[in-house]
């Protein structure tokens, strides 16, 4: 499985970034590739997420996200279009002055007909792109 680490300061603390992690029906407002998103099935801290996202071509998956709150948001994948699996986590720790150290973790499986480049672009492209708007968002006033 292809997998990234990332590590990034928000001005923001970490209350507040953890409410934005963990309010997905409003990522398509701040991410673009993000162009529907629902939930299903809470029960407790857990939650079914569904997403539709264009990365190359539209997407559909399914994750099962488990929220630990204020430091912690962790997922599995349940199903998926050309995902085999995908799981990961945000955890969140105080910096001081109101800061919040975000590390996001993802390891992802695609079928075997998707090219390694995609799974790159995926990771060393997408990726800081999606954590610098959870940054921009977090920082709003």
């Amino acid at each position: 499985m292809a997998g990234a680490t990332r590590t990034i300061t928000i001005n923001a603390p970490v209350e507040k970034v953890f409410d934005i992690i963990t309010n997905y029906d409003r990522y398509a407002e701040f991410l673009p590739e993000v162009k529907k998103v629902s939930t299903s099935q809470r029960q407790g801290n857990t939650v079914q997420v569904h997403y539709e996202v264009d990365v190359v071509k539209r997407i559909r998956y399914t994750i099962r996200v488990t929220e630990e709150r204020p430091k912690r948001m962790s997922w599995t994948f349940v199903e998926g279009e050309v995902m085999k699996d995908n799981k990961g986590s945000w955890t969140l720790e105080p910096e001081g002055e109101g800061k919040t150290r975000a590390t996001y973790n993802v390891e992802m499986a695609l079928g075997a007909l998707i090219p390694k480049a995609i799974i790159n672009t995926l990771t060393e492209t997408q990726l800081p792109k999606m954590l610098e708007a959870f940054k921009r968002r977090a920082e709003a006033p």
